[in-house]
């Protein structure tokens, strides 16, 4: 963290959006660490966090507008136990709840990545969605930033945190997946909608 300086905290974090198994629960707060013991700039750290942040979710969120809504529709008719009834379902709520999606998304573990790619399947408009992951990003990078900052050789304690936290949002993702599998295994349904027929088959 001292070779990199704050430029590379950011960049860390950026790579972190593409791939979460980076840490970021160990960057931020031992970047807060580094800037404790006056080889980082507080503030420099925040905004580059934060930046790195933006950018590795604007980078998904560019992969989600190229993947495009049909491609998606493709790929799920070529899942097993997937409907492209629940392609719309989804789509549905993101069109509902999209923006506190966003928000809050960038603040849970797993769900921080992931939640750009379905902004730009649906096209949310990039202004909104870079304020909105801007603000998300720079609450939650502050958190752990300032908390290595203050716990200064004790900054691994906010590790030990996030980890019960992850592990509690794993534990309810596997849950909700697992039932998911049961119900649509149990309750085959009638096949799938072709994908003419799933948005506005006007003309």
């Amino acid at each position: 963290m001292e070779a990199m300086g704050a430029p590379g905290a950011g960049l860390a974090i950026a790579l972190e959006n593409l791939f979460p198994p980076l840490p970021s629960e160990i960057i931020l707060p031992l970047a807060g660490f580094t800037a404790s013991r006056g080889e980082m700039n507080l503030w420099a750290a925040l905004v580059w966090t934060t930046i790195g942040s933006v950018v590795g979710a604007l980078a998904l969120y560019w992969v989600g507008s190229a993947l495009g809504r049909e491609r998606l529709i493709a790929i799920a008719e070529k899942l097993p136990l997937v409907k492209i009834a629940d392609i719309e379902k989804t789509e549905a709520w993101f069109a509902k709840h999209g923006n506190k999606a966003v928000f809050f998304g960038r603040m849970i573990p797993i769900f921080r990545s992931l939640i750009s790619i379905p902004a730009g399947v649906e096209k949310m408009p990039v202004r909104t969605f870079l304020l909105l992951t801007t603000v998300g990003s720079a609450i939650w990078n502050s958190i752990f930033v300032v908390a290595g900052y203050h716990l200064g050789e004790n900054w691994e304690e906010v590790t030990d945190f996030v980890s019960v936290y992850s592990k509690v949002v794993l534990v309810v993702v596997v849950l909700a997946l697992v039932g998911f599998i049961v119900y649509r295994a149990t309750r085959p349904g009638g096949g799938k909608r072709r994908a003419s027929s799933s948005r506005g088959s006007d003309g």
